[in-house]
C-alpha cells in the first residue's frame, strides 16, 4: 500500500504529501507542525494532519496502461557481441531473423533491429512483437525448438556473444505503435528505470507529456517492461540525424507545459540509460 499524508498548511493551504516530503515541513514549519502543550490540542495545528491508506487498485497497472484494442507483446534483446564477431554477427541475423518475419506461420513480427552507435558498443538489440500475447509467444518458442535452421544460427551466434538479456514488454495506450518506416534514420532507445510504484503516475504525465514530441513524427513507440527487469521503461525515438535530434529536444522546452511535465517525471526515476543506435539493413524500421 501507498501512504500518503494530507497536510493544511497555514492559511487553510492543503496538499497531499508522502511521508518524505512530511520530513521536510517539519524542517520549514518546526511551530506549526509540532504539537504544544501550551495550547488545547484541538487548536493544534495537528488536529489537521492526518495518515490515510490510499485504496488499493482494482486491476494491474498493465491492464490500466496498456492497449485494450489489441494483446500484442513485445520482446526486447540486448546481445553484447565479442568485437572481432560483430560483423559475422550481423551477417546471420539478417540471414535468419527476416524468414522468421515473414513466415505467416509464426505469429510474431520483427519490429526492428539494430547495432548500438552511441552507448554501450558492440550492442546489437532486437525488438520483436507477438500479436496475440503470451499464447503466441509460447507458440513461437515451440516451433522454433522444431527450426532446425533457426536451431544452427542458435549455436553460431552462441559462440559470439558475451552476454545477452531480454524483457517482456507491453505498450503504452497513448503511444504510436510502432510500424516500419523509410530511412536513413538514426534511432535513440531512453531507457528508465523507475522508483517500484510510480509505473502508473509515469504513464498519467507522459500521456500529456507525449503530444509536444510529436511534430516531427519523431516518436515510434513507448513500452514498459513485465518480465525481467521490473518498473522498466522503454521510448523509441527517430531522427534524421543528430543534430535534428538537438534541435527537435531543444524545441520542447519552447512549448508551454513541457517544463512541468519533465520536473514531476525526474523524481519517479532511479537510473536513465540513452542509446543512439543504426538500423541494421533488414530492419522494418530504417
Amino acid at each position: 500500500m501507498e501512504t500518503v499524508c494530507h497536510v493544511t498548511l497555514p492559511r487553510d493551504t492543503e496538499i497531499l504529501v508522502s511521508p518524505v516530503k512530511l520530513k521536510f515541513l517539519y524542517l520549514l514549519f518546526p511551530r506549526e507542525l509540532t504539537s504544544s502543550s501550551q495550547r488545547p490540542r484541538e487548536d493544534s495545528w495537528l488536529k489537521s494532519l492526518f495518515v490515510r491508506k490510499v485504496d488499493p487498485r482494482k486491476d494491474a497497472h498493465s491492464n490500466l496502461l496498456a492497449k485494450r484494442e489489441t494483446s500484442s507483446l513485445y520482446k526486447i534483446q540486448f546481445h553484447n557481441v565479442k568485437p572481432e564477431c560483430l560483423e559475422a554477427y550481423n551477417k546471420i541475423c539478417q540471414e535468419v531473423l527476416p524468414k522468421i518475419h515473414e513466415d505467416k506461420h509464426y505469429p510474431c513480427t520483427l519490429v526492428g533491429t539494430w547495432n548500438t552507435w552511441y552507448g554501450e558498443q558492440d550492442q546489437a538489440v532486437h525488438l520483436w512483437r507477438y500479436e496475440g500475447g503470451y499464447p503466441a509467444l509460447t507458440e513461437v518458442m515451440n516451433k522454433l525448438r522444431e527450426n532446425q535452421e533457426f536451431l544452427h544460427f542458435r549455436k553460431a551466434r552462441s559462440n559470439m556473444l558475451l552476454s545477452r538479456k531480454n524483457q517482456l514488454l507491453l505498450e503504452f495506450s497513448f503511444w504510436n505503435e510502432p510500424v516500419p518506416r523509410p530511412g536513413p534514420n538514426i534511432y535513440e532507445l531512453r531507457s528508465y528505470q523507475l522508483r517500484p510504484g510510480t509505473m502508473i503516475e509515469w504513464g498519467n504525465y507522459w500521456a500529456r507529456a507525449i503530444r509536444f514530441r510529436q511534430d516531427g513524427d519523431e516518436a515510434v513507440g513507448g513500452f514498459f517492461s513485465q518480465i525481467g527487469q521490473l518498473y522498466m521503461v522503454h521510448h523509441l525515438w527517430a531522427y534524421k540525424d543528430l543534430q535534428t535530434r538537438e534541435d527537435i529536444r531543444n524545441a520542447a522546452w519552447h512549448k508551454h507545459g513541457w517544463e512541468e511535465l519533465v520536473y514531476y517525471t525526474v523524481p519517479l526515476i532511479q537510473e536513465m540509460e540513452s542509446r543512439i543506435m543504426i538500423p541494421q539493413k533488414t530492419s522494418p524500421l530504417q
